[in-house]
């Protein structure tokens, strides 16, 4: 009898996930397949379509430019981990720390996700523009002659600062609500034993987060291989591919060149990429947690 409990209750879980595993199939699955057969192929997008084996993966591991859009994504990836975290994590210690208003924080910091990244690609187009931006006005307001904001060298961090700025704050409701969720006996136990301002922080806050800051590093990993949008509005990749990035290049060998197949090979190479770097990513930050 518990038998044939067990097996129907697996048939509800089944039949509840189905729509899921349909959906999930369908939209992410099957595309990812697609993409990894359409790779060993010249295909135009259109009536153009012949077996060319390995010839697209070749061309990949010499490609210049994808060299240039790996090292410019794993940069951003740095400075998403760096900042986006390391930021989330600082502001989610600090409005901890404060009696009231901590609603007020957690909506104004989490505001700018909510907004359409065109927007926000938008709205720093206006700010880096020569003639008229913001920052420029701002300059010969106070005597000081306009810079050229987006160049070779500084092309990349004109793109991070945005990238960074819009998913700060959903690393700090993360990381604000993993904190609220710790027991108060700990702070007390921590005070008796004399452990106040930053040393509580570091020895038992953080800790007790840990497996939380570890999903934040791996989102903002996975998060930094899907930065495309910014990009694409604000420099469009260039000047001369300096803030190319894995997401513009596959956009622009897949829709403006019109070498989907080559294209293909691009979006399993970022896929590939992906999971290697989380793997690896897991394995660095394993560690024994903290329960409570």
């Amino acid at each position: 009898m518990k038998r044939s409990v067990q097996t129907s209750d697996k048939g509800y879980i089944f039949l509840f996930l189905l729509p899921t595993i349909i959906l999930t199939g369908t939209f992410l699955y099957y595309p990812f397949l697609r993409s990894v057969y359409k790779g060993f192929f010249y295909w135009d997008g259109y009536l153009t379509s012949r077996f060319i084996g390995l010839e697209n993966y070749i061309q990949l591991a010499g490609d210049e430019v994808v060299r240039m859009a790996t090292l410019n994504t794993l940069e951003i990836m740095c400075y998403a981990i760096i900042f986006q975290v390391g930021l989330g994590i600082v502001l989610a210690v600090l409005v901890d720390s404060v009696k009231f208003g901590t609603n007020f924080f957690r909506s104004a910091f989490f505001f700018p996700v909510a907004i359409s990244a065109t927007a926000i690609g938008l709205m720093f187009t206006l700010f880096y523009n020569y003639d008229n931006g913001l920052l420029n006005q701002l300059l010969t307001k106070f005597g000081y002659e306009k810079v050229l904001w987006i160049t070779e060298e500084s092309s990349l961090i004109a793109v991070a600062i945005p990238t960074i700025w819009q998913y700060v704050g959903f690393y700090f409701v993360i990381l604000f609500t993993a904190i609220s969720k710790i027991p108060d006996d700990f702070y007390e136990a921590a005070h008796m034993e004399g452990l106040t301002g930053i040393k509580k922080t570091l020895y038992i806050t953080l800790p007790l987060i840990w497996s939380d800051i570890k999903t934040c590093i791996i989102l903002a990993i996975t998060g930094s291989l899907k930065v495309f949008e910014l990009v694409y509005i604000i420099t469009g990749g260039g000047p001369v591919n300096s803030s190319e990035v894995l997401g513009t290049y596959m956009y622009t060998k897949t829709f403006v060149s019109s070498a989907w197949g080559y294209g293909s090979a691009i979006a399993v190479f970022i896929v590939i990429l992906g999971m290697i770097l989380s793997v690896m990513a897991n394995k660095l930050l394993k560690r024994e947690e903290v329960s409570y």
